[in-house]
């Protein structure tokens, strides 16, 4: 993944500079300046550093500021990260109800440079009735752009921006944007879609598996997808409803040979290799998600599950899957490990098989112990 300086960096606000006062902010002075104070700063910051240059640079009336802003959108060097500032820099200039709306337009406009996503949830926090309105109306969209916007701008728990509460207590009014786009013709569209249902399986699996069975009641030949891919987390926890909707019986009849560990002991940063079989001893074909669940040791000793995919498949009766695993344990910055016994085991359909043990030991690297 790109780093912060790769993103936004003082090359960018300067080109920012360049092109805003080609379309009317001249001398644009606060963006040709921010470049030197980004040094060290974070993404969020960085974006906040800029965004704040560019409320300085552009007027301070609503009409004026979008007028310099569609000015830049005609000009081809206004594109990439760049952008990304200004869409908050739209937002924070107004959430004045005499402007909501047309600023929310403007939004669309800019989000085929690059994702406006972030900067539409202000709007939705301040006022969610009225945002969702035009928002519904970007679902009709010739843009696929624009239209995921309106998918994914709403999202609840959108990764990386505050969760909308609203739609996380009660995700239903923005359901209708779901209903409108889970047949759209982009893949890219659709995968919002996925990931918005997602979403709503985390607080609401009831509502997230009613709409999906809906969505597969009047289906593309694309809805399957979408449905596998909104119950994904539903799934993983074994949930029965969700399982049942895909096709996927809790109850199925098979043996589970394994995990077999290849690796009894792995430092962090290798692989834990194991090998398993799945037999359908059943009187029918069925179809398996076979996922494996690693059971992490805490800071306190205690142990997690995680739950990570393996495959889904259809096996005849006597029939049999086998396949060896590697499984990283590189340090990532979002999961810390540590050293000590950990478990794996294969879960078929939602449902846990036995458990088998391997050490955990500390990376090559590290210190020894005192």
């Amino acid at each position: 993944m790109p780093t912060a300086d790769e993103l936004i960096n003082p090359r960018t606000t300067d080109l920012l500079a360049s092109v805003m006062a080609a379309a009317g902010a001249a001398p644009a002075t606060a963006l040709h300046g921010v470049g030197a104070l980004l040094e060290d700063l974070t993404f969020s910051r960085r974006v906040t550093a800029v965004k704040e240059a560019v409320l300085t640079d552009l007027p301070d009336d609503y009409p004026a500021f979008a007028h310099v802003v569609r000015a830049a959108l005609r000009r081809p060097d206004f594109t990439g990260w760049m952008t990304f500032p200004v869409n908050a820099a739209v937002a924070e200039r107004a959430l004045d109800s005499a402007v909501f709306e047309p600023a929310l337009d403007l939004l669309a406009e800019l989000t085929p440079l690059l994702t406006a996503e972030m900067a539409v949830r202000p709007f939705l926090r301040h006022d969610l009735p009225r945002a969702l309105r035009p928002v519904m109306g970007w679902t009709r969209h010739p843009d696929e752009h624009v239209r995921r916007l309106a998918s994914e701008g709403t999202r609840p728990r959108l990764p990386w921006a505050p969760r909308l509460t609203g739609l996380v207590t009660d995700p239903t009014p923005a359901l209708p944007i779901l209903d409108a786009l889970y047949r759209d013709p982009s893949a890219y569209v659709r995968r919002s879609v996925a990931n918005h249902l997602n979403d709503i399986s985390k607080d609401h699996p009831s509502t997230a598996v009613a709409t999906a069975a809906r969505w597969l009641a009047a289906p593309a030949s694309t809805t399957p997808a979408v449905a596998r891919h909104g119950m994904r987390t539903l799934v993983k926890n074994g949930h029965a409803d969700a399982l049942a909707l895909l096709g996927h019986d809790p109850d199925v009849t098979v043996r589970v040979v394994g995990p077999e560990i290849r690796t009894p002991e792995v430092r962090i940063g290798e692989h834990l290799v194991f090998g398993y079989e799945v037999i359908n001893t059943g009187t029918r074909t069925t179809a398996l998600v076979i996922d494996y669940v690693v059971h992490h040791r805490k800071a306190n000793g205690t142990l997690g599950p995680k739950v990570f995919k393996l495959t889904s498949r259809s096996l005849a009766p006597g029939e049999r899957w086998s396949a060896v695993r590697r499984h990283s344990f590189r340090e990532l910055s979002t999961r810390r490990y540590h050293p000590g016994l950990h478990s794996v085991q294969l879960q078929i359909n939602g449902r846990p098989h036995e458990a088998a043990e391997f050490t955990l030991g500390a990376g090559r690297d590290a210190a020894p112990a005192r």
